[in-house]
Order: C-alpha cells, then sequence, then structure tokens
C-alpha cells in the first residue's frame, strides 16, 4: 500500500482525485491539503466522503506533509505547483504534477504563455504523462507532467496519423468544445449558471495556453515543426469534452483505411476506443471514466481527413490519467482502480 498525498484536495481535480483513490486497491490517501478548509473533516465539507475515510485536510507544510506520503499528486493553479515540487522532489518524493508548470520543456515557450518559471532546472527531467505514449518514460519518473485536457484529446486524435505520415501538416485545424468544470471551481462571472446555460461561446481564440503544449508534442510525433489553428469552446455541461480535429490527407485514404490505422496504432492501448466507422464519440458515454473514444471519417469529397475524440475532462483530461500515470510509475497495471462504466445518463 503506497502512502498518497493531494495538494490542493478541494478543487474539482482534487476532489477527483480523491474519488478514484480513496477506493484504490493499492494506495492510501494519507496527506489531503487545503488552504480554504484547513482543520476541517473532509465528510463533514463532502458527505459522500464521510462513510469512506475520516481524513482531516491540512494546510501544506513541507517538512510535516512530505514525512506522511511517498508519492504526492499537485493539483494546483499554474505557477503554484513549481513553488512546491522542487521541496517534494529533494525530499525523495515522486511527483505527479497537474499544473502546466512542467509540461512545456522550453522555459521561454513557458513564460511567453504563463509568466516567469522558478524552477527551469526541472523542466528537462518531467516526463510528459500521456501514458498511450510514454508509458516507458512515466514508470521510471519521479516527475511527471500530466497533459492539459485539450491536448489530450488532439494528441491522441492526431498520433496515429502524424506517425503514419498521411496527413499535410500544415492543414490541421482543431475545434474543441468543453464542459464548465474545465474553469476550475473558482467562483468567476464568465462561468456563473445564469451566463452559461443555454449558451455556447468560443473563447482564446488562437492565443489560449494550451497551443504551445499541443504543438510541443505533435511536432514530436511528425518529427518536424508543427503549427495549429486551435478554437476553444465553452458549452452548458458540467464535464465534458468533445474535439474535433481536420487536415488535409496527403494521399487517398478511405474511411476504413483510416479507421484500421487508428484502430491498429491503439490495440494494447486499454483506455483508448477507436469507434468503427458507423459510430461518433459522444460525451455521456465516457462521464466518470479514465476512457478517450476516437470516432474517424475521411471526406472523399474534399480528401479531409475527421477526427473526433470525447473524453471527461475532469478524468483522462486530468484526474484519472493522472492516476493512471501513478499506476505506471508504481509498476502496477495501468487499469488498476480505474476500471469503471461511465455515468449514463
Amino acid at each position: 500500500m503506497v502512502r498518497i498525498g493531494i495538494i490542493g484536495a478541494t478543487g474539482y481535480t482534487g476532489l477527483e482525485l480523491l474519488r478514484v483513490l480513496l477506493l484504490h486497491p493499492e494506495a492510501k490517501v494519507t496527506v489531503a491539503t487545503s488552504r480554504q478548509f484547513s482543520g476541517k473533516r473532509l465528510g463533514e465539507l463532502f458527505p459522500f466522503f464521510s462513510e469512506i475515510t475520516d481524513l482531516i485536510l491540512e494546510a501544506f507544510d513541507p517538512e510535516s506533509s512530505s514525512e506522511k506520503a511517498d508519492l504526492f499528486f499537485t493539483a494546483l493553479p499554474h505557477q503554484v505547483s513549481m513553488e512546491m515540487v522542487p521541496n517534494l522532489l529533494e525530499k525523495g518524493k515522486k511527483v505527479i504534477d497537474l499544473s502546466a508548470d512542467f509540461r512545456l520543456k522550453d522555459a521561454s515557450v513557458y513564460e511567453k504563455w504563463y509568466g516567469p518559471h522558478k524552477a527551469t532546472a526541472y523542466l528537462k527531467e518531467a516526463v510528459y504523462g500521456l501514458p498511450e505514449l510514454y508509458a516507458e518514460e512515466i514508470r521510471k519518473a519521479r516527475l511527471v507532467a500530466n497533459p492539459g485536457c485539450y491536448p489530450t484529446t488532439v494528441i491522441l486524435a492526431l498520433a496515429p496519423f502524424l506517425k503514419a505520415g498521411v496527413v499535410n501538416l500544415d492543414t490541421i485545424i482543431v475545434d474543441a468544445k468543453s464542459g464548465v468544470s474545465g474553469a476550475g471551481r473558482g467562483v468567476k462571472l464568465t462561468t456563473h449558471f445564469c451566463e452559461v446555460n443555454e449558451d455556447m461561446k468560443a473563447y482564446k481564440v488562437a492565443e489560449h495556453r494550451h497551443t504551445p503544449e499541443m504543438e510541443q508534442e505533435l511536432s514530436k510525433l511528425a518529427g518536424r515543426e508543427v503549427k495549429i489553428s486551435f478554437v476553444p469552446h465553452l458549452i452548458p455541461i458540467s464535464r465534458g469534452m468533445f474535439t474535433t480535429v481536420y487536415a488535409q490527407l496527403k494521399q487517398d485514404l478511405s474511411t476504413e483505411d483510416a479507421y484500421k490505422l487508428a484502430k491498429d496504432f491503439y490495440t494494447q492501448k486499454v483506455f483508448v476506443k477507436v469507434l468503427s466507422p458507423s459510430q461518433v464519440p459522444q460525451t455521456i458515454y465516457v462521464r466518470g471514466t479514465n476512457e478517450c473514444h476516437l470516432g474517424v471519417k475521411v471526406d472523399d469529397r474534399t480528401g479531409r481527413l475527421i477526427i473526433m475524440a470525447a473524453i471527461d475532462n475532469l478524468a483522462k483530461g486530468a484526474s484519472t490519467q493522472a492516476v493512471q500515470n501513478m499506476n505506471l510509475m508504481l509498476g502496477l497495471s495501468e487499469e488498476t482502480g480505474l476500471k469503471n462504466l461511465p455515468l449514463f445518463p
């Protein structure tokens, strides 16, 4: 049984980690921190935890907190994680960071999109935590940078086709839609119920901070620099993400060919399901799971490849993917504690 610490346990991603880890057969949550609710019993704030744990939330203390756990999840805002992660690593702990602080390898790129970086010495060491592509590196890592939710859908959608070299890399367009929980648990006017309900809007058009993360990983897959056009949208659902990727094909490819290419690529990847050509992904079929559902279609009239991806943004887009990474780091099966059916409807 491995002792687990969650730094930032009462945000949406922290709560999702608790939901999974408190029932994980090989993990025991021994530390859960919260600045706002320090000293309160977790079950008092969230009654659904009351019969499972008697955890008391505490403020993070580098000395006492690190003594109580062996592996830590840092579920903190960007630029906050970098203040805490080095201390945990220096104390011999393994860390999975759910912020963007260690995803980008180039500090200057990070600073352009997020601001000053105070822990650049760890950027090269951090392993990008997309298990379907980097499982072997994750197994050996002590610091894993958990991917963003939008990048998870985009990279998983494009990976088979970039590796096969069948798309024109200068034609990639990404249209993505996210549920409101992707904005976090903090109160903001833009995610207030009355502002979001019965509405859909684009935001951060061609300037979203996940763009360099996607381009970094897509370039690695393609073996040359890749730039994309990315437009995210906010939709009035609590959790869920649907991404559609468009790219011009370099050669004749049928829908069946594209399906087989993606299906073969993910044959051994239990959490990526490539749907048959007659199906399209739906967010409701992945809600509460660690699965990514992919659908593919070739537009024969235009020679354009269309790839669709659906995930739960709080799960495969954040917390359950982090647990998948934890399983790898601990030498466990990737599926441990993560095999469950979706919440439907």
